[in-house]
């Protein structure tokens, strides 16, 4: 991962490309959407099916390893002949399939059941949407990824408004009818993206024919190899693995945690225990749009360095919170720093490996669920064991290490915009 300028030039975006990258954002959207109704969905399934905190523990932590599963197996369909694209298609299925047998299921074992299969399609489409992501920042050759996660962070908080504002007003019971909507929403997005989608690059075509390297005859009647594996430099691999974890420690602390601190350390009550996690996705959502300009001008490594130490400086406010209000501010700017380091580890992922960066997205994907696991577990743990203000410290420290290793992240430079254009190739890009 080297500091030099990035080797991107800006790219003619063909309407294919666009057509792409609307799809990829419709993918992110929909993750998120459904991933925020399933979560603010859990208090009324304990309700419906009477079970207990530890039961939803030992689901999330269920689905984090399907996830895994999932993940997976979005790396070996990525090696398919339908690439990304096919991933991030199947996987839209699968949560969509999942979606409907949660929000039917009769009983707590076909519950299970339905969160397992989420699990899969939850890494699948995490995979698939990076992967297209990165492979559609290439062909523009600017800075594009932060600007997919805030499609994301939008499809989080309209599924978490919609579940809100539907809680007592829509039933639930025998079937979950707003849930169930984003089945619809899935699928009709999967539709998209098979249509639509970023395809891999073909050898280019003259009149009609497809053209090809030559080979000698003893090596066209030799047996086909099987694809290379992608020789993948684990080091550099495990910097931006770190920065994964550390943002997912954070994200999925403040969202597990937060209310519950505003709550017992604070003696806050009501409406306002929620805005300390309703202020941190504002402000992912203000500063993913604004990241991609951000790299662009200043470049890759020192807007990371300075999103995890803005995202620090937020948790420390929470940290020495005494009133709700200093709490909310102190979420607020975790949420701005923070929001930009996820999708700048996916960004410098594509440079380790050339030709392989389907390869490398599914590794790193597979950092998410490690830190979704700390984050929801080990941070509620230190909390029980002494305070809470002790379980978000944690995080925090994290953070700062990714502020320490953020010149390992490479760049997009400014330069990149007054590069020469590329020379298109016949059949490339979308």
């Amino acid at each position: 991962m080297s500091t030099s300028p990035s080797t991107h030039v800006r790219a003619h975006v063909t309407p294919a490309r666009r057509r792409a990258r609307v799809a990829a954002s419709a993918g992110f959207a929909t993750q998120g959407l459904v991933f925020a109704m399933v979560l603010t969905s859990l208090t009324a399934f304990k309700d419906r099916y009477g079970i207990d905190d530890l039961t939803i523990a030992a689901v999330i932590l269920g689905v984090c390893v399907m996830a895994g599963v999932g993940t997976f197996a979005a790396d070996r369909v990525a090696r398919t002949s339908g690439g990304s694209r096919a991933v991030l298609t199947a996987g839209l299925c699968v949560v969509a399939a999942a979606v409907v047998v949660v929000s039917t299921a009769p009983v707590f074992a076909v519950l299970a059941v339905g969160f397992a299969i989420y699990g899969v399609g939850l890494g699948m489409v995490d995979a698939g949407t990076n992967m297209q992501a990165v492979a559609i920042q290439r062909d523009y050759g600017r800075s594009l990824l932060t600007g997919f996660y805030a499609a994301w962070s939008a499809g989080g908080i309209l599924g978490t408004v919609a579940i809100a504002v539907s809680t007592d007003r829509v039933p639930t019971d025998p079937v979950a009818i707003v849930l169930l909507c984003g089945s619809v929403v899935a699928v009709a997005v999967a539709v998209l993206v098979a249509a639509r989608g970023r395809r891999d690059e073909v050898a280019p075509r003259v009149e009609g024919v497809q053209v090809v390297p030559a080979v000698d005859a003893a090596a066209a009647s030799a047996p086909p190899n099987p694809s290379p594996r992608p020789d993948i430099p684990w080091g550099p691999l495990l910097v931006l693995g770190l920065a994964v974890v550390a943002y997912y420690v954070n994200d999925q602390a403040i969202s597990t945690w937060s209310p519950i601190f505003m709550d017992e350390v604070l003696s806050t009550t009501g409406t306002l225990t929620k805005l300390g996690y309703a202020a941190y996705l504002a402000m992912t959502l203000v500063s993913r749009l604004a990241g991609d300009p951000c790299v662009r001008r200043w470049g890759r490594a020192r807007v990371v360095r300075v999103a995890a130490i803005v995202g620090a400086g937020g948790l420390l406010l929470v940290l020495t919170a005494q009133a709700p209000e200093q709490a909310i501010v102190g979420f607020a700017v975790a949420g701005a720093g923070l929001g930009l380091i996820a999708p700048l580890c996916f960004s410098a992922a594509e440079s380790l490996a050339p030709g392989h960066a389907d390869a490398v997205v599914a590794r790193l994907n597979g950092f998410n669920y490690v830190g979704a696991v700390l984050g929801g577990v080990f941070v509620g743990a230190v909390g029980s064991a002494s305070n809470l203000r002790w379980g978000f410290a944690i995080p925090a420290v994290l953070v700062l290490a990714v502020a320490v290793v953020a010149g390992r992240f490479g760049s997009l430079h400014p330069t990149d915009r007054t590069a020469p254009a590329a020379t298109p190739v016949p059949g490339a890009g979308a």
